[in-house]
């Protein structure tokens, strides 16, 4: 059960971290990156951050991208929310593909 504090933070880095793909991925039509969950530790360092990429072939190269830039992410991450949090929890980044675990699921129902 999440506490408080550790919902709010979550919060605040899904709703940043969201704006910052949204700007990046303007420059790249055809796909879009949204931020589905974020999880902070109770000790409030780490940060899993559940990526959903449409289309979903590019999920893992777009997950597998921003893995490798994620010092750079984080300390934007950092300037943004400067004011707010006294330390930025590091981040991991996962795949989130609960939508095409429904659309199978709704798939194989249709048969």
């Amino acid at each position: 059960m999440e506490k408080t504090r550790q919902s709010k933070i979550a919060r605040l880095v899904q709703k940043e971290l969201s704006e910052m793909f949204l700007l990046q991925t303007k420059a790249m039509p055809g796909v879009l990156v949204t931020v589905s969950n974020c999880r902070v530790s109770p000790d409030l360092s780490y940060c899993n951050v559940y990526l959903s990429v449409f289309p979903s072939s590019k999920a893992q190269e777009m997950v597998d991208n921003i893995t490798t830039n994620v010092r750079t992410v984080r300390y934007d991450l950092g300037q943004r929310l400067r004011y707010q949090l006294r330390i930025i929890p590091e981040l991991r980044f996962f795949v989130d593909d609960t939508l095409d675990y429904i659309e199978h699921i709704d798939e194989l129902l249709k048969k």
